[in-house]
């Protein structure tokens, strides 16, 4: 694989060490100042995303703006950042909703807000790292570190009686599927032909006996499946959201790191293995697609709702992962990123919601669209983009994964168009239960609509959504190139 190495400045460890220092500085400052402390840091981590996008060259092959530092050099463990397409517009998309959700926690945070905010920012900086981290070892203490953040950010600040229970469950899922995560990069790390080395890059480029690769796979199947999450490894996800604060599960939904995972580590490190059991990763797919929509369909509450959908599409993801092919994982990467704005746009949408409302029952709602009718305009739009409705971004990302999936295993194509169906069945049924028809609570009655800075804040994610539906190109440019070398290594 080629490396474009390194750049005058490092701009990903600047990412990388802004996220932190922001949050000490909002952990010092008092009251309102720690919100416009951690906004700050916020935008200027955007910015630096946007400065490593525009200094990505689309039609090279390979990672760039590689930083590399010796660490444990004996053991082959190494500083090792970098970024490729599949991994590069995960920055700004990433950047983007964790503004969002410190924007709309502003004024709903009354308990230790400067602690909720720094818990923000530490936990963004663990995930920007999970995205540019090419040492497996480093890209592991990411991946663990998210957890701290996550489970006070559950159990402190969560809507429900039983956030704790929820935010101790959530964390043992994850230290459960750590586990063989460790594992599998340990195993891969011996079985390198070079020696020793925790690099993706060198891992990439050895070749493995079949067995260690079985061994492999498995191991990094499971351990990013309880993430992704797929069935049934899901427990955690509708407990999540229905305890946990609206702002946390937008960004647990629509931040799929588990799907990344699979995506970078799982299949190109162990590819005579995916291709084997092929099948394993279709069935996991076909499963998550059609039993997150029915699901979906017989819930009563709103949260619980999207959960079930957030499984079934993610699934869709699974199944254009295990196409193999170019259309399949671009369709994926755009899915990802499509999950961002639309996941979490509905989940930030639930939160404004929940403020006003005291519950996300479909039974205490009704009637929401006479009193909030611009909450409830912008819900069904990003509601439309969740099942693929042109001009939106979620047709191309849906539509390419179709195709992917339809060309490569017909039949379960023939289900992910069933379940199309089955998506716009639940998600209308549900919309015109709560949203529409007789106002029958006073409470809701007498609710007011978004705030000027809610209202901006989903206007943000309408535009990108409608942005990327009309110019899914932008996209796929950047995708493309790097979305032909992964396939390349997936072939015999």
């Amino acid at each position: 694989m080629a490396i474009l190495t390194s750049v005058e400045f490092p701009l990903l460890s600047l990412l990388l060490l802004l996220l932190p220092l922001g949050a000490v500085l909002t952990a010092v400052f008092p009251g309102r100042e720690a919100r416009w402390a951690a906004l700050t840091t916020a935008v200027l981590a955007l910015l630096v995303t946007l400065v490593i996008v525009g200094q990505f060259d689309t039609q090279q092959v390979g990672f760039q703006l590689v930083e590399k530092t010796p660490w444990m050099a004996d053991l082959g463990i190494h500083y090792l950042l970098g970024v490729d397409g599949l991994s590069i517009l995960f920055l700004p998309f990433t950047a983007l909703l964790f503004i969002a959700v410190i924007l709309a926690s502003w004024n709903a945070i009354r308990t230790l807000p400067r602690l909720y905010f720094a818990l923000l920012l530490v936990l963004e900086c663990t995930i920007m790292g999970i995205f540019t981290a090419l040492d497996t070892i480093l890209f592991f203490l990411f991946w663990e570190l998210t957890l701290l953040p996550l489970f006070f950010l559950i159990s402190l600040w969560g809507n429900g009686a039983n956030r704790r229970y929820a935010g101790v469950k959530y964390s043992l899922f994850m230290l459960a599927g750590g586990l063989p995560l460790l594992i599998g990069f340990v195993v891969l790390a011996m079985h390198n032909p070079g020696g020793m080395s925790f690099s993706y890059i060198d891992l990439l480029q050895g070749s493995r006996d079949y067995g260690v690769q079985v061994t492999v796979f498995f191991l990094l199947l499971l351990g990013f499946g309880v993430k992704i999450p797929l069935f049934p490894l899901h427990t955690w996800l509708p407990l999540v959201a229905q305890e946990g604060p609206a702002t946390t599960v937008a960004l647990l939904t629509g931040l799929k790191v588990g799907a990344y995972g699979l995506l970078r580590f799982a299949l190109p490190l162990a590819p005579d293995a995916a291709r084997e059991f092929q099948w394993v990763l279709v069935g996991l797919g076909m499963i998550g697609v059609l039993y997150g929509a029915v699901a979906a369909l017989s819930q009563t509450s709103l949260r619980r709702m999207l959960a079930f959908s957030s499984l079934s599409h993610v699934g869709l993801v699974v199944l254009g992962i295990a196409a193999f092919s170019v259309q399949g994982v671009q369709g994926a990467v755009f899915q990802l990123l499509n999950f961002t704005l639309v996941a979490g746009g509905l989940f930030l949408i639930t939160g404004f919601l929940h403020q006003r409302t005291g519950s996300t029952e479909v039974l205490s709602l009704g009637g929401v669209a006479k009193s909030m009718p611009l909450l409830a305009s912008l819900f069904f739009f990003l509601g439309l983009a969740g099942i693929g409705m042109p001009a939106t971004s979620g047709f191309p990302a849906e539509f390419l994964l179709i195709v992917s999936v339809l060309e490569t295993h017909t039949g379960a194509g023939l289900v992910v168009l069933f379940v199309v169906v089955l998506g716009a069945a639940y998600f209308l049924n549900f919309f015109r239960k709560a949203f529409l028809g007789e106002t029958r609570h006073d409470i809701i009655r007498d609710a007011p609509d978004l705030k000027p800075r809610e209202l901006a804040v989903l206007l943000v994610l309408v535009l990108v959504v409608l942005v990327f539906g009309f110019y899914p190109q932008a996209i796929l440019d950047v995708t493309e190139t790097s979305s032909q070398y992964w396939v390349s290594l997936m072939l015999p």
